[in-house]
């Protein structure tokens, strides 16, 4: 089993955080904010570790907030070079971030430029979210500057960081309500150069949909008409969300129509009786029996045993097939039956449909043992 996430978080960190503000602030009481940060330390998981040492940064900071703001800039070139960064290294800033957001609000320009420089070292998506609440229109403004920022990570922030639905984090319910300030914002990064970036568009495109499927549809199709392979790989990826309900607008964009003639004609789910802790495999043939080329997009829904007998559903992603005139074609997956933190599984039958295309068919089940 792996490690708690904390022990990357170990107490070794208020003395890493303290160090550069010393370097910058002859005043700062390194020994009295490592007791404050230390004491019940051990006894709390990640965040609220976080939490007491942005709470220790705002205890033993000057009282005059936008000049602790600048220490905590001055602070930055103090630590060590982020190229460097392994592992949760990064996370030594998550503090840094906290008090940003809850001490920052009355300094708008120092509090920007602290995320600036933040994000590039870690990642300021959590503090933005603030300024977009209490400032939204000075902050979007911001935002859209950065779009053009030549640091990836800083574009990345404009995507992450307006996410409605950013997990771990509150949700933006202005923009759950009206997403087009995003939109415009994810329109200037579409086609960003980097990877990375475009994910985070894709993410944020997929948060949207589920608060705004016929929006988010009307822009897939527009970006996929004229889409490169990157953007289209964008397009797929944020239509993830209502790709998995099936959502026929969604399946179109791609080019999968619920009245695809591709056909399932051989079901194979082995073995069909599988002990907890165990693995099921579920292979599919699919043919084509017309006499035109035809596509089908093909995922897999599993009804998992609840532990009072009702049953929950989970998609899991198949494949997309384009066929021939009578071409076959096989979709296999194999489901860990395992207990994970987010699945628990109990024994019971658990049935197993295809949806092709959206359309769902009934495939046959497994039986799950203790």
């Amino acid at each position: 089993m792996a490690a708690p996430l904390k022990d990357s978080f170990g107490a070794d960190v208020p003395a890493l955080v303290a160090a550069p503000f010393a370097a910058v602030d002859n005043d700062f009481d390194v020994d009295g904010f490592e007791r404050y940060c230390l004491d019940g330390y051990l006894e709390l998981e990640l965040t609220p570790r976080a939490r007491l040492i942005s709470d220790g940064l705002a205890a033993f900071l000057p009282a005059d907030r936008g000049r602790a703001l600048d220490l905590l800039v001055a602070s930055l070139a103090h630590g060590r070079d982020p190229a460097t960064f392994e592992g949760m290294d990064g996370f030594r800033y998550l503090p840094h971030v906290f008090f940003v957001a809850d001490h920052g609000l009355d300094h708008f320009e120092r509090a920007m430029t602290a995320q600036y420089e933040l994000t590039k070292r870690f990642t300021a998506e959590f503090s933005i979210r603030a300024y977009l609440v209490h400032h939204r229109d000075a902050t979007l403004r911001r935002l859209r500057e950065w779009t053009d920022d030549p640091d990836v990570h800083v574009r990345r922030l404009v995507s992450e960081g307006t996410r409605p639905r950013l997990p771990w984090a509150p949700r933006l319910k202005e923009f759950q309500a009206d997403p087009g300030p995003v939109l415009d914002l994810l329109e200037r990064l579409r086609d960003d150069s980097e990877e990375y970036v475009r994910r985070s568009v894709a993410n944020n495109l997929n948060d949207i949909s589920k608060d705004h499927p016929d929006v988010v549809i009307e822009v897939a199709r527009r970006w996929w008409s004229d889409g490169d392979h990157d953007r289209r790989r964008l397009v797929r990826h944020g239509l993830r969300t209502l790709i998995k309900r099936g959502d026929p607008g969604a399946l179109d964009v791609l080019g999968y129509a619920a009245s695809t003639p591709v056909t399932i004609d051989r079901v194979d789910i082995s073995p069909a009786s599988v002990p907890i802790g165990g693995r099921v495999t579920i292979e599919l043939s699919l043919t084509n029996p017309s006499t035109e080329e035809a596509g089908a997009l093909v995922d897999l829904r599993i009804h998992f045993v609840k532990a009072n007998g009702s049953t929950s559903p989970k998609v899991f992603k198949g494949r997309e097939l384009r066929l021939l005139p009578g071409e076959s074609g096989v979709v296999r997956k194999s489901v860990s039956v395992a207990q994970h933190s987010t699945r628990t599984h109990h024994a019971g039958t658990h049935m197993v449909e295809a949806m092709v295309s959206g359309a769902v068919q009934p495939v046959g089940s497994f039986e799950l043992t203790d």
